[in-house]
């Protein structure tokens, strides 16, 4: 699950999408071409020590000179542990990465992929619009009928607006100031058979499209980890089928940290069930899933698991490492 691409690219284009909204267009410092990506995808970009960041690809997929990103300049961001100061990494993006500098990148990566539809409904709030924007070309190129309805707190924090004209009355702009909150009835009641969801944007929005749209036919990326249940947290034992040992994990202890410790390497970032970098291939056991990436379904196949949240329902887990 962790042989993907690393690179350090440049630079090449710094412009604003919006208000508070910066553009990246990164390339390859020799010209070489960037791996293939699907819409839906995102890339980590490592800022520093303990400081890296998931980005959406909004960009061309079929341009392999180049990845665009879009960074929303957050104040009160977090920054990689241990380090808790103010700013976080967007603030760092917007003020130490200028055009000609070089930033390591690691991916991409894809929980959100657009599968085939006859007909999609597209959300998106503020910076959610990311990884919406490529999916909406798609749906396009394949001659699937869609809609999009895209809110944020003003036009003017709104990213890539200019980019959405050319679709007409298909797209519904909605800032709040203007129009109040979104109205999501009017895009998702009575959904005509056939129809998928995707939905991208701040936790309260999301929450309620999942209240309101069948789980079935929904598609969310959460930017922020999802309220989780309580679960059980007693000790397990993890077996590494690659590594061949057998680790307990203790109470209040990851997996991730588990193994750590143990001196294995493995890929991570978010360490909050989000990015879904620490992904691992279970090859028994029952994993208790707490992570906001995977969707109910690939969850209760128990074939991966995000190890910087997910537990076990039992006392053994063989883990893919």
């Amino acid at each position: 699950m962790n042989d993907v691409y690393e690179a350090e690219l440049v630079v090449a284009r710094r412009e604003f999408a919006a208000d508070g909204v910066l553009a990246l267009t990164l390339r390859h410092p020799l010209g070489e071409q960037l791996p293939t990506w699907e819409p839906g995808a995102h890339i980590d970009v490592v800022l520093g020590p303990e400081l890296e960041r998931q980005y959406s690809l909004c960009g061309d997929p079929a341009d392999r000179t180049a990845w665009r990103i879009a960074v929303l300049r957050e104040p009160d961001g977090r920054w990689g542990s241990p380090r808790p100061k103010a700013g976080g990494g967007s603030a760092h993006v917007h003020e130490q990465v200028g055009q000609g500098h070089k930033v390591r990148v690691r991916g991409p990566r894809n929980h959100f992929r657009l599968e085939p539809a006859s007909r999609y409904v597209f959300v998106a709030g503020g910076i959610g619009i990311t990884p919406i924007l490529p999916m909406l070309a798609a749906a396009e190129a394949a001659g699937a009928a869609w809609t999009l309805l895209y809110g944020g707190r003003t036009r003017q924090s709104m990213a890539f607006t200019e980019e959405l004209g050319p679709y007409g009355e298909r797209v519904t702009v909605a800032p709040q100031d203007e129009s109040g909150l979104l109205d999501l009835a009017s895009v998702l009641d009575d959904l005509p058979t056939g129809t998928l969801v995707y939905c991208c944007g701040p936790g309260p929005l999301l929450d309620a499209v999942e209240a309101r749209c069948p789980s079935e036919v929904l598609r969310v990326e959460r930017f922020q980890a999802k309220e989780q249940p309580v679960g059980e947290d007693g000790e397990f034992d993890v077996e590494l089928a690659q590594s061949g040992l057998t680790l307990t994990v203790a109470p209040g202890v990851s997996v991730l940290d588990t193994v750590r410790a143990a001196g294995i390497e493995v890929l991570f970032s978010c360490t909050e069930g989000t990015c879904g970098t620490c992904e691992t291939d279970v090859l028994d056991g029952t994993p208790d899933h707490r992570d906001s990436v995977l969707t109910r379904e690939e969850q209760e196949s128990g074939e991966t698991m995000m190890i910087c949240v997910s537990r076990c329902r039992g006392k053994r887990l063989v883990l893919d490492l």
